[in-house]
């Protein structure tokens, strides 16, 4: 048998590997913005693959609904240092919207584009094979619009800047560009574990 105790410094150290460097633990879910919260009607809202593909696809909100969809669950890291753990989601996976396009072999970049003019930027590779989805539900309710509702993009393995709110859509690109908050002096990649919260990290 183990004691209490035992258990409960075993729980720490399981946590303690869980946390990126810098970072603390919360239990809450802060709410961080460029700006205002914008509240999006959802028969207003759309989602496009644009840039270089094929033939650019958009989705009205019905229609991305209907997609084929999956639960995540995953740990979050923000630049401003806060983490948080086994965050549920609801949404479809960046794979599986790619299916609708044809992304030129040039493509290797993205820039993630939203409502109120927001984009970041993110390597198409860190994109696909299950590092990241379109959410439209969170705790198994829908996405409040100071999370990111109606949908958000998660991106859960580099900082949360990344994870852009109200997301509107994704733009295929030849090569990397600065995005919103990379302009301002953010790190190009955002890597928790590598620390890369600024330019120069």
């Amino acid at each position: 048998m183990f004691s209490r105790g035992f258990s409960g410094r075993r729980r720490s150290a399981d946590v303690e590997k869980r946390l990126p460097p810098g970072q603390y633990l919360t239990t809450d879910f802060p709410v961080l913005s460029a700006g205002p919260t914008p509240h999006i009607a959802l028969e207003q809202w759309s989602f496009t693959l644009e840039g270089l593909v094929k033939s650019p696809v958009t989705w009205s909100w019905d229609d991305f609904l209907k997609l084929p969809s999956q639960t995540f669950t995953v740990d979050i890291s923000c630049v401003t240092k806060w983490t948080k753990l086994d965050t549920k989601w609801h949404g479809v996976s960046v794979d599986r919207l790619l299916e609708g396009v044809e992304v030129d072999p040039a493509g290797r970049y993205v820039m993630a584009f939203s409502e109120a003019g927001y984009t970041t930027n993110i390597p198409l590779a860190e994109l696909v094979n299950g590092q990241a989805f379109v959410a439209y539900q969170f705790d198994d309710k829908p996405l409040a619009p100071e999370h990111g509702g109606p949908a958000r993009l998660v991106v859960p393995h580099l900082y949360f800047w990344k994870s852009a709110k109200w997301i509107r859509g994704l733009r295929i690109l030849e090569r990397d560009e600065p995005g919103f908050w990379e302009a301002l002096g953010y790190n190009m990649h955002g890597d928790p574990w590598k620390e890369e919260r600024y330019t120069g990290d």
